[in-house]
């Protein structure tokens, strides 16, 4: 198989402004699809700012399909329960189980890491696949669009440079410059109140054993407060009322003791408040240009729900501009871009991180999210239960509820679960579209149904059955074998259905089909959503 970028050496890199977090995965995985990549940061280092702590499990799977998993997890302390105590009593009153989610993904936690121990784990992921791309001390000063690429005016270290990019992606935060240079006006409000981050040394595992989970909401209407064990001290966030005066030190370690009880040797070793912002971008896309992170969307950062909504823009558009690259779609698929995260973002982890905060401060009644059984809480709360617009229906969501796993709709992100090939080694569902469309027919071996064969490195086809396909059938080259119809029973449908899914891990389409015939209806909803047929393996390739 022969790879159109690999074999186009004059293809100009993807330009990605802003070294964060969101700007440095969108980059993994560009190179994780093969597309070349330049990255530029104003700053001569990466940030030393206290700021976002917690990695949600959709994040996970994105920094998995991205190959940067594991640094990350080394880095880490996971985490399998999410808590609400009252704080006048100092009991728990809900607890979200994220193990139960072991029916959906490899991942059933969430993670806690500061913002600035991610950073550099993600840079040397990132430099590690692709040396030299990322250019610190590189301040982008304008840009001008053309028919075929952006070029970028910067200032760096020895002067003024020029840059040539097939697209540019503005990931350079709430006071993006390139969203300012393309004239997008944002909507929305900052908040009066302000937050405040505080780290402290404390020992509430031995001298002073304090049994919360190492992610705990205090609701109170008179201070409530966010309580986050990191791999090596424990993190509070509280609100600061409109003019507020910052506290002292001595201060500081009183307020925490309200909170935690009479604790001795209570040291404060990093401190950060900041603003509050509740603000969209009118739009995320200009012609090359795109807004991802926080230059397209401010959220209130409660749930976790600021970062990871970042993670999302990151998942969704570099398989975008790979398959346009590539020259398996046509530019519009790039349009379903800001269809599909534009409202999870602003009517999603907009809103529901505002009524997150109101409940906290018991200014509002409890979300469904929160209440509506465990695997639902669970799943919301993981972020696992994003369903995209992904046929421009307006049909999206962030919420499931329910004690048990619902059925897998058009849009849902697929549940993944392990299947068995050929060989006897059993893989992920989500490994199997890492780099394509997929194709999964539910159905009988034993029937000899028609799948077509795999003759496309953009869409893959394969007969899930929980009868293992003959040597004799011709079908053992695309056929998974499901024990007990696991997979089947997860997503909900019955035999003779084919899912097919993206290379994000989303479902773009559940079809019935008939075994017997021979139509493609799987490349019929991929030219659908490419504007191509899925391309060929050429010959001798």
């Amino acid at each position: 198989m022969s790879d159109p970028l690999k074999e186009n050496q004059d293809l100009l890199p993807v330009a990605i402004v802003g070294g964060g977090p969101v700007g440095l995965i969108t980059a993994l995985g560009l190179v994780h699809h093969g597309v070349p990549v330049a990255v530029f940061e104003e700053d001569d280092s990466l940030s030393l700012d206290t700021k976002a702590g917690t990695i949600l499990t959709r994040t996970l799977e994105v920094l998995h399909r991205f190959d940067a998993l594991d640094p990350v997890l080394r880095a880490s302390l996971r985490i399998d329960e999410i808590g609400e105590i009252d704080r006048v009593t100092n009991e728990p009153t809900l607890s979200v189980r994220t193990g139960e989610l072991t029916e959906d993904t490899r991942f059933p936690f969430v993670i806690n890491i500061p913002q600035h121990h991610l950073e550099p784990v993600l840079r040397d992921a990132f430099e590690a696949k692709a040396p030299g791309a990322l250019r610190m001390s590189r301040r982008l000063e304008k840009f001008t669009q053309h028919a075929d690429h952006v070029e970028l005016h910067l200032n760096g270290p020895e002067g003024p440079e020029t840059f040539k990019a097939r697209y540019l992606l503005g990931c350079d935060g709430g006071r993006s410059t390139i969203r300012e240079q393309l004239g997008i006006t944002v909507e929305g409000k900052t908040l009066e109140e302000r937050y405040m981050l505080v780290d402290i040394k404390a020992d509430l595992d031995v001298a002073s054993p304090r049994d919360y989970p190492y992610l705990a909401y205090f609701s109170d209407p008179q201070e409530w407060m966010i309580l986050v064990r990191q791999p090596h001290c424990w993190r509070f966030l509280y609100p600061l009322p409109k003019d507020a005066a910052e506290l002292t030190i001595e201060e500081l370690r009183e307020k925490t003791r309200r909170f935690i009880g009479d604790v001795e040797d209570i040291e404060v070793i990093g401190t950060n408040v900041y603003n509050v912002h509740h603000r969209v971008a009118r739009k995320w896309r200009d012609g090359r240009v795109f807004l991802l992170g926080d230059a397209a969307h401010l959220i209130t950062p409660m749930w976790a729900l600021g970062l990871n909504t970042g993670v999302l823009d990151a998942s969704n558009l570099p398989w975008r501009l790979s398959w346009v690259l590539r020259g398996w779609a046509d530019e519009s698929i790039l349009d379903g871009y800001e269809v599909e995260q534009a409202p999870v973002a602003v009517k999603g982890s907009g809103e529901m991180s505002e009524a997150a905060r109101q409940y906290m401060a018991r200014e509002g009644e409890a979300l469904d999210a929160m209440t509506d059984g465990n695997w639902g809480n669970a799943f919301t709360r993981s972020m696992l239960g994003v369903t995209l617009d992904v046929d421009g229906k307006g049909e999206w969501s962030m919420v499931k509820t329910g004690s048990t796993p619902l059925p897998v709709n058009a849009g849902d992100r697929a549940p993944d679960l392990p299947v068995f090939g050929p060989d006897g080694g059993g893989v992920h569902l989500h490994d199997l579209t890492r780099d394509a469309f997929v194709a999964l027919y539910f159905t009988d071996t034993r029937r000899r149904p028609a799948i077509p064969a795999q003759d496309s490195p953009a869409l893959r086809r394969f007969a899930v059955s929980r009868w293992d396909a003959p040597h004799d059938s011709g079908l053992r080259d695309r056929a998974l074998f499901d024990p007990a119809e696991r997979v089947r029973r997860r997503f909900g449908v019955p035999a003779d259905t084919v899912v097919l899914l993206r290379p994000d891990g989303h479902v773009a389409a559940i079809l019935p089909f008939d075994p017997a015939s021979t139509t493609d209806v799987a490349a019929e909803v991929y030219a659908r959503i490419t504007g191509r047929a899925p391309a060929a393996f050429e010959e001798n390739a």
